[in-house]
């Protein structure tokens, strides 16, 4: 069962989170290689995609956001786009599209092509919009300030934390067929709640950068953790081997419909709306040429049929919000 468990350092500014993904993983890579048009994702993608999940989940546990966080990777390597999507109740769906071959042994650079300009975005889209009210995006290369390439997606993460949030962190990030798992340690800030959420800088929280020596024992022992122990231990075991000289104050898990769940939030109504936002001209043009227009939502692979009837139909109803990542005309 998929689980979240969150934990403090006693007396410390220092919190952490540790996340295991089974059944919400395995269901999301079941969907894709049950796809008969696409087939399974590549091993690499495969651990890419299970890391960007479980970041999500990190990421959106650690802030107070009522909305979806939505964490995506993106150039003009053989993976287009990676997207990994967590709402405010644990619920998440991650999707790749994949325009070329991957090598087994390909990396991040390759797979994004990080000399072309890669990017990694992480958005905070809320889920009751006010009138005129954008979602917070923040954007960064996948490059340190050297311009070194960041071969490891918690590198990129920490990196952007660091720069956006003036917050040390350290993540921990693997994933294989059946398990997707993460673990989180992070300075916690002097004053506010939910930097990322506000899209705030706090001239405190940059003073105390690398200075905290308790952040920096804790995130040294973090830092030993390995891809093996951490698909493989269960969660008592990773947190008794690493901070066994530590004090932790352990909050109940989130397990089950409290816990990381997939889900997915296409409906034949958003669909619509993305095919009236193609205009009538296109849809009519569309339809001369075959029966009907299928959509395929690229997270769940739920399948949409419209005929000419059902086209109509939807330039006399109201338009619904769409969700952050369309889904494909087939």
């Amino acid at each position: 069962m998929s689980e979240l468990h969150k934990f403090l350092f006693d007396g410390m500014p220092v919190r952490g989170m540790l996340v295991r993904l089974t059944e919400a993983w395995t269901d999301i890579l079941h969907r894709r290689a049950s796809n008969t048009a696409t087939g399974p994702y590549p091993a690499p993608v495969r651990e890419l995609l299970g890391e960007m999940a479980a970041a999500g989940v990190l990421m959106q546990s650690s802030i107070k956001f009522n909305g979806a966080l939505v964490l995506q990777v993106f150039g003009d390597g053989p993976v287009k786009l990676a997207v990994a999507e967590v709402q405010s109740d644990l619920s998440l769906r991650a999707t790749a599209t994949v325009i070329g071959p991957v090598a087994d042994d390909a990396r991040l650079s390759q797979m994004l092509n990080v000399a072309g300009g890669g990017r990694c975005a992480i958005t905070l889209d809320p889920k009751d919009r006010h009138p005129g009210q954008q979602p917070y995006q923040g954007v960064v290369p996948l490059h340190g300030d050297h311009h070194e390439k960041l071969e490891r997606l918690s590198d990129v993460l920490q990196h952007y934390m660091l720069q956006s949030e003036q917050l040390d962190t350290v993540l921990v990030l693997a994933a294989n067929d059946t398990v997707a798992a993460g673990l989180l340690i992070q300075r916690m800030p002097l004053k506010g709640e939910g930097n990322l959420a506000a899209g705030l800088t706090h001239r405190e929280n940059e003073d105390q950068i690398g200075r905290n020596e308790d952040y920096n024992r804790i995130a040294h022992l973090a830092s030993s953790l390995t891809r093996e122990e951490l698909l493989t231990l269960d969660v008592d075991t990773i947190l008794r081997r690493l901070f066994w000289e530590e004090k932790l104050l352990r909050f109940e898990p989130q397990v089950g419909a409290a816990g990381p769940h997939f889900a997915c939030s296409c409906s034949r109504e958003r669909v619509g709306n993305m095919l009236r936002s193609l205009g009538r001209d296109e849809i009519e043009s569309i339809l001369a040429e075959r029966d009907d227009i299928e959509v395929g939502c690229e997270f769940c692979g739920q399948q949409y049929r419209f005929d000419a009837v059902d086209a109509a139909q939807i330039f006399v109803s109201p338009a619904v919000s769409q969700p952050p990542v369309s889904p494909g005309i087939q």
